[in-house]
């Protein structure tokens, strides 16, 4: 006697045909995205050398330039700084209110707050105001560099997360051509066309007291009279190495 062979249902047959097609699906866009990300860690790669010979050609042209001025029995005068890094380390007290308002336009909110602020007319008049309350000066790439991957937080929905990983980064300003940490601190350094977009997107940096203390017996009078306030030029970043 021979068996009757059963049929599958229908429904079953169908479902199993989907399953298959989707885990086919599910393969080939695994393998595309597996072969996008591996083509844009090459691009990433490819920015951070270009960026690296940027930075050794301007350093470069600067000890050049410095040399020749020596030769010549002249002056070599570097250009008008264009980035400054602000921390506010004073608090409210006989604060008027528009050197309170300021302070919230600049996102200093708390002291120990660091901000990035590109070097304009108006920023200029605005740093003076506020100067009673702030540290300020101009920041190198080394330094900024390690504030963005040490302390480092983006602005994503009004809430503070952490740049863990480039896709953050890409997500929110990959429309600028933005693709990574890297890129993000190259727009920064050398305040590119999309320096407010990448520095809006930054949170403001919460730093700590800085080691060891301010190091100076009246921390409220400017820097150039002994104290911490006001604008300490290229030393801003051994502060910041302090309070990092």
């Amino acid at each position: 006697m021979v068996a009757e062979k059963v049929l599958a249902p229908e429904t079953h047959l169908k479902k199993t045909a989907a399953q298959q097609k989707s885990a086919e699906q599910i393969a080939a866009e695994r393998k595309a995205h597996k072969a996008a990300n591996q083509e844009k860690r090459q691009v990433i790669l490819q920015r951070n050398t270009q960026y690296q010979k940027e930075y050794e050609a301007a350093e470069r042209a600067v000890i050049d330039a410095k040399r020749e001025a020596k030769v010549n029995g002249t002056f070599y005068v570097e250009g008008q700084p264009k980035l400054v890094f602000v921390v506010r380390i004073k608090g409210i007290n006989h604060m008027a209110p528009k050197q309170r308002k300021v302070l919230q336009l600049m996102r200093l909110n708390q002291i120990n707050n660091g901000v990035f602020v590109k070097v304009t007319k108006a920023t200029t008049e605005l740093l003076k105001l506020i100067e009673p309350y702030i540290a300020y000066g101009y920041p190198s790439y080394s330094t900024i560099r390690q504030l963005v991957y040490k302390r480092g937080f983006g602005k994503i929905n009004k809430q503070r997360i952490a740049l863990s990983d480039n896709q953050i980064v890409e997500e929110h300003l990959g429309k600028y051509g933005i693709l990574s940490i890297d890129d993000l601190i190259h727009e920064i350094y050398t305040v590119g066309p999309h320096f407010k977009q990448a520095n809006n997107f930054l949170w403001p940096f919460k730093l700590s007291n800085p080691n060891g203390g301010w190091g100076v017996p009246r921390k409220f009078k400017h820097f150039i009279q002994g104290g911490a306030l006001g604008n300490r030029e290229q030393f801003i970043n051994k502060l910041v190495k302090s309070m990092n």
